[in-house]
């Protein structure tokens, strides 16, 4: 009888053991599919939905997100689709889970691609900076900077068909008008 009781408590701390283990695992599994997880992964899966988000100038922009790839949303309200670098997003709500990761060819969509189809579309853009905004076409896109061809005279602004060149990182927004 004695020996009976020693191999239960055994194998109940065995299981107890066995579970705890399993436990672990599955928290450092969860924690390590967490860390995995990036921002337009969470903002891919509100697809087609309203969302709201701030930009790091604090303007704040809603609308139905429209698309998004790991450099940059599409954004719409009403007839205007606004583009937005991911860098220029300092919040966003409201997020859920995470949409499954892009193919090899989503992934390597990036800013350039979307802005330079702007350009040979000769859509009428206006692009937001911190503090400023431009008007006009585009006219070049660089690896990291857009020629814009202003399309009017403003206070303090370059004057009609002035081309100025703005850095992709200044960039907030790029809506077509």
């Amino acid at each position: 009888m004695r020996w009976e009781a020693l191999f239960a408590d055994l194998e109940s701390q065995y299981e107890a053991a066995a579970r705890l283990a399993d436990d672990d695992a599955v928290a450092e599994l969860a924690e390590a599919e967490m860390a995995s997880v990036r921002l337009t992964d969470r903002l891919r899966a509100r697809t087609g939905d309203r969302l709201s988000l701030r930009l790091r100038s604090g303007a704040d922009l809603s609308g139905r997100l429209v698309d998004a790839a790991p450099q940059w949303l599409l954004m719409a309200s009403g007839e205007r689709r606004t583009l937005v670098p991911l860098e220029a997003i300092a919040l966003a709500w409201p997020l859920g889970a995470a949409a499954p990761r892009t193919g090899r060819v989503e992934q390597r969509l990036r800013i350039t691609h979307a802005l330079r189809a702007l350009a040979h579309e000769g859509a009428r853009v206006r692009v937001a900076c911190a503090g400023a905004s431009y008007a006009g076409w585009l006219s070049r896109v660089g690896a990291d900077h857009v020629d814009l061809r202003t399309d009017g005279p403003e206070p303090g602004r370059p004057e009609a068909g002035a081309v100025v060149t703005i850095s992709l990182a200044a960039i907030e927004t790029v809506s077509t008008t």
